[in-house]
C-alpha cells in the first residue's frame, strides 16, 4: 500500500476492492519490455519508464495501478534481435480483456498510460468500445504540454524519435545503470515511416543501431527536467479524469 494509491501487484484483492470503492482511478501502464532501443539502452526501456511512472502515480494520487503490459504492437522494430511485436488484433484483444477485468473489479474509470507510438491507433480503438460503464481515457505520456515544451527547449539534435537525445536523457535520470553511453551513436539520417532497417545502407530508414536521433547529446540534467514534466502532465490528466467521473 502506498501513501495515496495502490500497486495491484503488491496488494491483496480486498485492498484493491476498497481502493476502487473509495473512488480510486484505475491505471493500466503499457511499456514494451522487448523492443530495441539502440546499442546503448536496454530492450525494456519503455517498461522501466512505465514502471517508474506507475510508482510516481501511486505515491502521489489515489490511483490503482495494474501491472504494466509489456508486450504490444511494435512492428517497425522486428528486424532487431530481441524485439517482439504482437499482431495488431492480438494486442487489441489483450487490452480489451485486461480492461474487462479492471471493470469487473469495480473501477469506474481507467487511464491507459501509453509509452509507445505504434500503439496509439489500436489503443484509441480500445477506448471507443464499451467497458461495462467504465470510462476509459488514453494518456499518451510523451505528448503532454509540459513534456512537449521542455523537449523543445532542451533538444539539440536535428531530428529524433527513438532511443534519441530525449529518451536517453530520461533513462540517464531514471535508470542510469541501464545506459551505456560508450555505445551511443547518432543515426545516419531521419527515420520516416515504416520498418527500421539495420542491414541495407542504401535502403530507406537505415539505422544500424536502431536509433532515430542523436543520443550522444543526452544528459542526466535534461532527463530530470523531462521526468518532472512527464510526471506533472500525467498527474494533471489523471486529476481531469477523476473530475469527469
Amino acid at each position: 500500500m502506498h501513501s495515496s494509491g495502490l500497486l495491484v501487484a503488491d496488494a491483496s484483492w480486498p485492498q484493491v476492492e476498497r481502493a476502487l470503492a473509495a473512488g480510486g482511478v484505475a491505471a493500466l501502464p503499457i511499456g514494451a519490455a522487448a523492443k530495441e532501443h539502440g546499442s546503448h539502452l536496454p530492450l525494456n526501456t519503455d517498461y522501466r519508464q512505465a514502471e517508474w511512472l506507475a510508482r510516481q502515480l501511486a505515491d502521489a494520487a489515489p490511483v490503482v495501478v495494474w501491472p504494466t503490459l509489456s508486450y504490444g504492437y511494435y512492428p517497425v522494430f522486428v528486424d532487431y534481435p530481441g524485439s517482439i511485436s504482437l499482431e495488431r488484433g492480438t494486442f487489441c484483444s489483450v487490452v480489451q480483456e485486461v480492461l474487462a477485468g479492471i471493470a469487473r473489479a469495480g473501477a469506474q474509470s481507467c487511464a491507459i498510460l501509453n509509452t509507445g507510438i505504434s500503439t496509439i491507433a489500436p489503443l484509441e480503438e480500445a477506448t471507443r468500445r464499451d467497458h461495462e460503464g467504465m470510462t476509459v481515457a488514453l494518456i499518451n505520456v510523451y505528448a503532454g504540454p509540459r513534456f512537449t515544451r521542455v523537449s523543445r527547449e532542451i533538444e539539440e539534435q536535428p531530428f529524433g524519435g527513438h532511443a534519441d537525445e530525449i529518451e536517453t536523457s530520461l533513462m540517464l535520470a531514471l535508470h542510469p545503470e541501464g545506459v551505456d553511453m560508450t555505445r551511443a551513436s547518432p543515426a545516419p539520417g531521419p527515420i520516416r515511416r515504416g520498418l527500421f532497417n539495420r542491414r541495407d545502407p542504401h535502403g530507406p530508414n537505415y539505422s544500424p543501431s536502431g536509433v532515430n536521433g542523436d543520443p550522444t547529446r543526452a544528459t542526466p540534467e535534461k532527463g530530470r527536467l523531462l521526468a518532472a514534466a512527464l510526471r506533472a502532465d500525467v498527474l494533471e490528466a489523471i486529476a481531469a479524469l477523476r473530475g469527469a467521473c
